[in-house]
């Protein structure tokens, strides 16, 4: 019964992420630092829907990090309310979405946790993913 409750909570949100996209990326893409970072392969998406820093930290790229997962954690939190999901629930399937948005050569967290840059076979993603 949990398990079915929690498919239908995952459905409902890759739903709501289908419709409205993940938002907080866009509001990223206009940061060229973001934008330079994502492409230089120190930033990438996990799993959990969050930004993550590949390698080694600087205060600038905390700094964008932090900004993003901020705006996004605060999009999570209205969507997943708006599609009784939970928080959680929510922010995995937008994971998902994001990367399986990542282009080539841009990296993305596997499910065992390693850092991995996409090339033009499917990313590996989570088995939770809707």
């Amino acid at each position: 019964m949990m398990k079915r409750l929690t498919r239908a909570a995952l459905s409902g949100a890759a739903f709501a992420v289908a419709l409205g996209g993940v938002v907080a990326p866009a509001y990223a893409q206009r940061d060229p630092a973001y934008a330079a970072a994502r492409a230089a392969g120190e930033v990438g998406e996990k799993m959990d829907g969050y930004l993550g820093i590949v390698g080694a930290e600087t205060p600038e790229l905390r700094r964008i990090v932090n900004d993003i997962n901020i705006k996004r954690r605060s999009v999570y939190s209205q969507r997943a309310q708006a599609t009784n999901a939970t928080l959680e629930e929510y922010a995995l399937t937008a994971g998902c979405q994001a990367i399986l948005a990542t282009v080539p050569g841009e990296k993305y967290q596997a499910p065992d946790g390693s850092w991995q840059t996409r090339t033009s076979a499917p990313p590996m993603r989570d088995s939770r993913c809707p």
